[in-house]
């Protein structure tokens, strides 16, 4: 993929360059959005909403990473949701059993190709980092998921949350004690491998 040349060409107007892509990025802004807000549903809009906002103002694209600017889109897209849902907060509908106890995982959220128990333990390795990313502020929680989940570099990073290189490094060590201290609690889903010293 010529990615400057297809953006050369979306920035003319051709939709095919653009939406070739949006194939390209889409996990990857997918990801970040899903890691900030916790929420499939959510991340898939907010998703949307940066393709579509980056095909609006392609023409201020300036060159340098086309993926950072992109990252960078999708990350306050998530913050002006994260905003929008402090300034309005919703109970979640959450299916009740025949008693009204809080049904904890409903049938159709079952993934049907779990099933062995080396999966059900991802899973839930899975929902304990989300716990703790959730747990984190959102400025911490934005940069652990450029750098850790998303592979940036700290200039990247920087760039995505337009904040300086020192800015991101602090941020970065401070939320990896909060995660490691979160993630202590969760010690029996680490594999020997992943086990934080000490345990």
């Amino acid at each position: 993929m010529d990615e400057i040349l297809l953006i050369q060409d979306a920035q003319k107007g051709d939709l095919d360059a653009f939406n070739r892509l949006v194939l390209a990025y889409q996990d990857q802004v997918y990801n970040q959005a899903y890691r900030i807000i916790g929420e499939a549903e959510a991340a898939a809009d907010a998703a949307q909403d940066a393709f579509i906002s980056a095909y609006h103002h392609l023409n201020s694209y300036r060159g340098g990473s086309f993926r950072a600017w992109l990252l960078r889109i999708v990350t306050n897209s998530c913050y002006d949701e994260l905003r929008r849902r402090q300034r309005r907060p919703t109970a979640p509908l959450e299916p009740l059993d025949d008693a009204g106890e809080e049904i904890e995982s409903p049938a159709w959220m079952v993934d049907p190709s779990d099933g062995p128990e080396d999966e059900m333990e991802r899973a839930e390795l899975r929902r304990a980092i989300q716990h703790c990313l959730e747990g984190l502020n959102v400025e911490f929680r934005a940069v652990v998921v450029l750098v850790d989940v998303q592979g940036m570099d700290y200039v990247e990073a920087a760039q995505v949350i337009g904040k300086p290189l020192g800015t991101v490094k602090s941020r970065l060590a401070r939320a990896r004690v909060r995660l490691q201290d979160c993630l202590k609690g969760f010690g029996e889903l680490l594999s020997g491998t992943m086990r934080l010293s000490g345990e």
